[in-house]
């Protein structure tokens, strides 16, 4: 007698297509131990790294330390004359208009730190109001220097440089505290840039003057040369004798 299969090929047929069901469903299934896609791959591979940031914008290490120390200002806040070295021209020109005109050396400054359109203008001119309203009601240049300090905070973050805290801590000893923890740090020595604009203003701003000019172009310098091309001159022809 001819078995079940043999007599009836419609199922034969239903075998087939369940087996090919089966397979395609084994295909589309992935194994356990089969390697992931290679954007999953990616993912699995790439670790998250801890990275902090202190501050002033620098890059921390794993320890928790500064990647980059600070460095000192090229000049002293009462170097008023500055160094004899190429900038001793510059120097003396930051040391007189700290002096007489303190609300362009203040523009100039912030002008090299940042050169947007109109910056050195925009700080000139508030700068000149300040002073002038202070002169007449408090006889003295008291307001302008609430306005100016943030440009040393600013030249310290940008050239990763020490505040009076971290030098009182290098020299003598003091501030340690303040000095280990960043925030307390950083609100430290915005407080001492403001103190040194407040009672030294004309000092801060020459020594901020001649950090900028030795660290910074002006922006003018920056611009495409223009090429001037000279015509040359009428040549006329002698005669012969």
């Amino acid at each position: 007698m001819a078995s079940s299969e043999e007599s009836s090929p419609l199922l034969t047929k239903q075998n087939q297509e369940q087996q090919t069901k089966d397979e395609k469903g084994s295909n589309t299934t992935a194994k356990p131990g089969a390697a992931p896609p290679p954007a999953e791959a990616m993912k699995q591979s790439t670790p998250a790294v801890p990275m902090g940031w202190t501050a002033d914008g620098v890059p921390m290490s794993f320890l928790g330390e500064p990647m980059v120390q600070r460095s000192q200002w090229d000049s002293g806040l009462f170097s008023c004359l500055g160094r004899n070295d190429e900038f001793c021209s510059s120097d003396l020109e930051v040391c007189l208009l700290g002096s007489v005109a303190p609300c362009v050396l203040y523009g100039s400054n912030v002008e090299r730190l940042g050169s947007a359109p109109g910056t050195f203008t925009n700080h000139c001119l508030s700068y000149t109001g300040l002073y002038f309203i202070g002169k007449t009601l408090f006889g003295g240049n008291c307001l302008a220097p609430w306005f100016s300090y943030p440009s040393r905070t600013a030249i310290r973050r940008k050239f990763n440089l020490e505040g009076s805290c971290e030098a009182l801590a290098r020299s003598c000893g003091c501030c340690g505290s303040l000095v280990e923890d960043e925030i307390q740090r950083e609100q430290c020595e915005s407080a001492c840039d403001f103190a040194t604009h407040v009672f030294c203003h004309a000092c801060a701003l020459c020594q901020e003057g001649r950090e900028v000019r030795r660290r910074l172009l002006h922006p003018g310098f920056n611009s495409q040369p223009v090429l001037v091309t000279i015509p040359p001159g009428v040549q006329t022809m002698g005669r012969g004798a």
